[in-house]
Formats: C-alpha cells, structure tokens, sequence
C-alpha cells in the first residue's frame, strides 16, 4: 500500500538534508517532496501523519554478534555486580529459577572485572561454590575473556597439564589453574558449550531481532560466524523468521564451507541472509588490557597486550577475500594492532589491488592513532569506531593508558579531518545496541564520571548520524539500497520523538525510537 508521510521533521541523510513528505509502497521511496505535489502523484495513498515526531532512514548495524544477542537471553547479567557475593547471588537465583539441573550449563553475561574491589577476578575455589552441581562460564563483558568453575574447565579438556595451543592466556598460579581464559583459549572452550534446542534458538533469534528493531535498526551483522554456528544459520534459513537484513561475516575456517555447502549465491540476500565476507581479530580489548599496543600500559615497563595472528597470516586472509571479491573486517583496538593491519593492506592492495575496492574495515580502531589516519584513507579502508566505550570504560581507559592517549579512543573528528570513512557500532551484546546512546557519546565524549574525554574529538550530531545511517551503508556497499530516504532506496524508516538536530546535544539519548519500518 503506497503511503504519505507527513506534518513531522524529515531528516533524509540525502540531498536536501530535510523534506516536508516521502511517499512509498512500503517496499521502495517512490518520491520526497511536498505532502500536496506527492498526493497529487499518489491519490490513492494512505495519509501517515507523523504527529510531530521526526522521520529518518532507519539505523544500520556496523558491527556486531547477532547469536550472541540472542543466545544471551538465556543467560544471567552480571551488570553491576561489584563483589564476588553479588555475582555467587545472581548465579544461583538463575539456577534456581529456571529449574537448572545439576549437569546442565549454567551461563553468565556482562560481567566486568573493573567493578570488583581491587579488579580482582573469583578464584576457582569461589567459582565452584557458585555452582556446585554444573559447569560455570562468566563471560566477560568485552567478550573477549571469561571464568570457568572446575566442572567447566574439565568438559572444555583443559586440565593444570593442558597445552594451550590456541594461543591466550590459561590462568594457572602456584596451586594450579585458575579459572580465568583468555583471548584465542577462551574462544576454544565456549565453542564447546553445547547450543539450545530448535525450539528455544528460533524464540531467542526472534527476540534478539525484535530487540534490534526497538532500537531502529533493521540491518544487522553477524560479527563472527564459526563453524559451529552453521546448524544454527541453516535453522534460521529454513524458518523464514527474519524480517531484518543480516549480514555474517564468517572465520577463516568456515568462510570456504558456507561459500561451498550452505549458499551458493552467498553475496546476495537469501531470506534477509548474505554473507558479507571475512572477519578476523588481530588483538583483544583495552578494558582487559590486552588491546595491542605499540606502548607500554600506564604503570607497566614493558606490557604492551599482544597479537594474535603473524603479518604472513594476515596478509594470506586479505588474500583470500581479494580472491573472492568480498570485504575484510578486521578487529584491531590497540595501535600496534591497527599498524599491522595498516602495514599489511598496504603490501597486499600491491598484488591484489581489487582488495582496496572492497572497502576493509577497521573493527573498534579504539586507539587508532590520528597520524595512522593518512594510511588508512591510502588503503581504502573503513573504520568503525566503537564510541560509546568512551562513556562505558573511558574511566578505565583513562587508568589503563593515562589521560593524554585515552583522549584518544574513537577518533571520529580525526576521521573527518583526515577523510577517512567511519561508522558507529556497539559490539552488542557488549553493550545494548543503542544507537542514539552511541551519537549522545559521539557528540559529547563524557565518561561514566563525568569527564570530557577528548573533547577535539567531539563531532557535530549531523556527523555522527550519518554515521549510523548513510556512512554505514557505504561500509556494506548497499548506499544505493540504504542509508537515506530518496527516491528508489528501500523503505526502512524510523520515527523519533525529536529532533536530534533540534535537542540539545546532552539529550540526545533521551530520545525515544517510537516506530521502525522495514521495506517489504
């Protein structure tokens, strides 16, 4: 049914940033212009008044883990547990309360190290009295690390003897293991979590995705997608539950068997699906401090994080996305990490310069330094800022690397300054995925404490919407199907109940996302 939208602000991301009327068909703008002239194209057009609230291409997704989304709805949120009682209480009200019975996994989400007194995690002995009866994992909040109780440890293979040949960090002490994996060997065990049933995955996908819509986002990533997830995306192609477009972005391992076995015109949408290329990880997180870095940490002499993959690896996986003409993502925080990244697209553009077309990105580039900016722009490279970790963990940042280089985190103004393409995302689950939050951030840089964090870094809001909108389209090479509202581009739409552009910027979060369409 075609449709007039009207009598509100329309800000359209295009060429006239604002505009009195759109008119679709709910799968496509057909025109932007005057409410009278389009009812004049259109007489038989249901006439949508929008009562004053503002209309906007809808937000898109430039980086995140949709399974995780949905899949930590099964789990309990540790968020602001501040001791080791808090986080043992909230466990075992989950096992109680959901009738877990011994044997069964218990899983636990959005704990934060920061929080317990003296950074300190639970040792192994505290892990095990928190679950006596069932293996244990606590997830970090950066995702990056986590805790295993004894019984965890044991049905992942990892023992005081175990070689840790995924390379991260097995935490052992003088009495032997210590719970805590990190890194490439905490990554190793959850893969050997066991999934849910049919029946619960497609009720926790279906969730996960009304959750991204409340927020006004109808494009979304799969920001890592492991073999063991196939039967999950198989699941998910067969029940014809999407109604937002995901796009995944398989490891090195598993991109040649879904290019091979699950799709084989994987570049397009199949039931809202594509496969958007290959993601790999060059380094960790800077909360958990092991972000690569080419400094040392604040109070260490020599501690600078670390890698993970050689430059011979690197430069064989931009190899292959050259090869099969699809993106690279790749996580980088540190800025020893985005320095190997840098230094490796540079050699490999040389042989294979379709690769610099294919628009690599940059994951978090937290600490990417404003002088890496020129080389990157050189590369054709994207960066996606994770700038809400300005409010979430500037704080820590700030104890973690000294003021001076915390100011630097998502360095959106030096993006601008020096050309460089850039998106927003939230690393969700990592934190909600809450786009006007991240602008707020974007455009103000305050910490939790109320620190100005940064402020030449600071941007303008119509900067950091395009950001979440038609910058992100560019990211995934669909800113002739997305991003903003001209004539021809899919009709996914969100109404907000103000004005970013109007409100004072400390606000900005305040606003509420009051409806999300997306095209038929």
């Amino acid at each position: 049914m075609k449709t007039i939208y009207y009598h509100g602000d329309i800000l359209t991301m295009a060429e006239p940033q604002q505009a009195a009327g759109v008119l679709t068909d709910g799968r496509k703008v057909l025109a932007v212009g005057e409410p009278k002239t389009l009812q004049a194209q259109a007489p038989e057009a249901h006439l949508y008044d929008l009562g004053g609230c503002t209309m906007m291409p809808a937000f898109i997704d430039a980086h995140s883990h949709f399974t995780e989304v949905a899949t930590g709805m099964l789990q309990v949120s540790l968020d602001e547990a501040d001791s080791t009682a808090a986080v043992a209480e909230k466990v075992q009200k989950h096992i109680r309360e959901n009738g877990i019975q011994p044997g069964e996994w218990v899983q636990a989400k959005d704990y934060d190290h920061n929080r317990m007194p003296g950074g300190k995690n639970p040792t192994l002995a505290q892990l095990g009295a928190m679950a006596p009866d069932n293996p244990l994992v606590i997830q970090h909040k950066s995702g990056h690390f986590g805790l295993f109780n004894a019984k965890a440890l044991a049905a992942a293979g990892i023992s005081a003897e175990t070689p840790n040949p995924a390379g991260g960090t097995i935490g052992r002490d003088a009495a032997g293991l210590t719970g805590y994996l990190e890194e490439n060997a905490y990554f190793a065990a959850v893969k050997k979590i066991p999934l849910p049933g049919a029946k619960t995955l497609l009720s926790v996908y279906r969730r996960a995705q009304e959750k991204y819509l409340s927020y006004g986002i109808t494009t979304i990533q799969e920001g890592m997608l492991v073999k063991e997830m196939l039967p999950l995306y198989r699941l998910l192609l067969s029940s014809d539950l999407l109604k937002v477009d995901l796009v995944a972005y398989p490891d090195l391992e598993t991109f040649p068997i879904v290019k091979e076995e699950l799709w084989k015109n994987y570049k397009q949408y199949d039931r809202h699906i594509k496969i958007g290329g290959i993601k790999i990880f060059l380094d960790g997180s800077p909360q958990g401090r092991t972000a690569w870095m080419e400094t040392p940490y604040a109070g260490e002499t020599d501690y600078r994080g670390y890698g993970t993959m050689t430059d011979e690896q690197v430069k064989a996986a931009m190899q292959l996305a050259a090869q099969n003409e699809v993106q690279l993502l790749a996580h980088c925080n540190g800025d020893a990490a985005a320095a190997q990244f840098l230094r490796c697209l540079a050699e490999t553009e040389k042989d294979y310069p379709v690769l610099k077309t294919l628009r690599p990105v940059m994951i978090h580039a937290q600490l990417l330094r404003p002088d890496q900016m020129d080389q990157a722009k050189q590369c054709g490279a994207f960066v996606s800022f994770f700038a809400a970790h300005v409010y979430h963990w500037g704080d820590v940042h700030i104890k973690n690397f000294g003021l001076e280089r915390a100011q630097q985190i998502s360095a959106a103004a030096s993006a601008v300054k020096h050309g460089v393409p850039f998106t927003f995302h939230q690393d969700s689950p990592v934190i909600e995925p809450d786009m006007l939050e991240t602008v707020w951030c974007a455009v103000n840089r305050k910490t939790k404490d109320g620190v100005l964090l940064g402020p030449d870094e600071c941007i303008p809001v119509l900067e950091a919407l395009r950001a979440v909108t038609i910058n992100a389209a560019r990211q995934y090479g669909e800113e002739a199907e997305k991003g903003s509202i001209a004539p021809g581009k899919q009709a996914d739409l969100i109404l907000l109940s103000e004005n970013p552009l109007c409100i004072a910027p400390e606000k900005i979060r305040d606003i509420k996302v009051v409806k999300t369409i997306k095209a038929e």
